[in-house]
């Protein structure tokens, strides 16, 4: 079993959805991924919050192996996002960005985290995450995730980034920008030859595309009957699938690979029954597997 290195953001969600509304909801990829990770094996979080920061919401991963000892905490507001879904609630429509101090982070890792052998880049600046990349020490494997955002302002740094991960998580639309090929399956190779081992094109409620070692590997998501908030959802997909690495503490396995995009699915089928975290809270093993086992059920051909 190792350790999972994450950085990403932290955040307060106001979110709203053919089900409800939910106000300063605990949200952010860091909190997403790790509360899926820790499930599996430790976790290493870099962020940054403010001091609008709930003292209940330090506490929940203290119930956890999340050190937060990365967790910035410095005068002013916590980053905030505000969206609305509407339809089929396959894509947010973002109402307003506050970055408050996340505007200002700057990554520095504590000596504990830099021998971290699990690296997961979330969907932040690429020169933050190659930052972050600077201060680890050879880690086993790394993984990162992008957005439209990036690939339009910081294209030379994603680039950058690109080379020096394993495996990119990235969602269906955004590979097709990133490469330019509205051909999922050809646009999952493309970004092979970016620099990646592999890619993992998550297509919400129709699964994922794992590319990898000249295969590919398809399957749907876990059928979740009644969807609250989508938010948070492909956060959670990648803490399911490095847990299951970590966990493991594997390297470049192929097999281990399909394993994790399971493990990831799965994870990502309990967010969505929730508005933010909500879901993940009080999620424990017993559940997992017994969702695991309901899953294979569904993909198996026997």
């Amino acid at each position: 079993m190792s350790e999972i290195l994450v950085v990403g953001s932290v955040a307060y969600d106001t979110i709203s959805t053919p089900e409800g509304r939910a106000e300063n909801t605990l949200g952010g990829s860091a909190n997403y991924f790790s509360l899926a990770a820790s499930l599996y094996t430790q976790i290493n979080v870099v962020g940054v919050v403010g001091d609008d920061y709930r003292k209940e919401d330090f506490e929940l991963f203290s119930k956890r192996p999340v050190n937060l000892q990365g967790l910035q905490q410095v005068p002013g507001k916590t980053f905030h996002w505000e969206g609305r879904y509407e339809g089929d609630m396959n894509e947010a429509i973002t109402l307003d960005t506050q970055l408050n101090v996340f505007a200002n982070f700057n990554p520095s890792l504590p000596d504990i985290y830099k021998s971290s052998h699990f690296v997961f880049l979330a969907n932040i600046d690429p020169e933050l995450q190659l930052k972050v990349l600077d201060q680890v020490d050879k880690p086993k494997f790394v993984g990162s995730d992008t957005m439209n955002f990036w690939i339009d302002s910081s294209p030379e740094n994603l680039k950058k980034v690109l080379r020096r991960v394993d495996l990119l998580l990235i969602n269906e639309k955004e590979a097709q920008q990133l490469t330019g090929n509205r051909n999922t399956i050809q646009a999952a190779r493309e970004i092979t030859g970016m620099g990646p081992r592999g890619v993992v094109i998550k297509r919400g409620e129709y699964g994922f595309v794992l590319y990898a070692d000249e295969q590919f590997f398809i399957l749907p998501a876990f059928p979740v009957p009644h969807v609250i908030d989508p938010t948070g959802a492909g956060d959670t997909f990648a803490g399911g699938f490095f847990g299951y690495l970590a966990k493991l503490d594997s390297g470049w396995n192929l097999q281990h690979l399909k394993q994790a995009c399971i493990h990831g699915c799965i994870m990502a089928s309990f967010t969505v029954e929730g508005f933010g975290v909500d879901a993940l809270r009080h999620l424990d093993w017993p559940m997992v597997e017994k969702r695991l086992a309901d899953y294979y059920a569904v993909i198996s051909h026997r």
